[in-house]
């Protein structure tokens, strides 16, 4: 996976495309991220890099309910390159 910012907005695509909003604003995130459940927000802090917040993503992506099939084809690939990359990690 590439660490540039089209890599980035196709990350948040997954999100977007599953109704999240993601929004960066600063804050003191210890993880580098929070979660607003009930309202479908994930906040990153702004001042990570471009491959922090990739990252950031990449970690945080399968802890959430991402609905698949709403997915587009190029989303639906790149989610299951993260989740898999994911559960090889633990």
């Amino acid at each position: 996976m590439k660490y540039n910012q089209t890599t980035l907005d196709k990350l948040e695509d997954i999100l977007g495309e599953s109704e999240y909003t993601v929004r960066y604003e600063r804050g003191m995130f210890q993880s580098g991220y929070c979660i607003l459940e009930q309202k479908r927000v994930v906040v990153l802090n702004k001042y990570l890099n471009v491959e922090g917040r990739i990252n950031t993503l990449v970690e945080l992506i399968p802890q959430l309910n991402i609905e698949f099939d709403k997915l587009t084809h190029d989303s639906q690939k790149l989610y299951e390159e993260v989740s898999q990359n994911s559960s090889s990690a633990v």
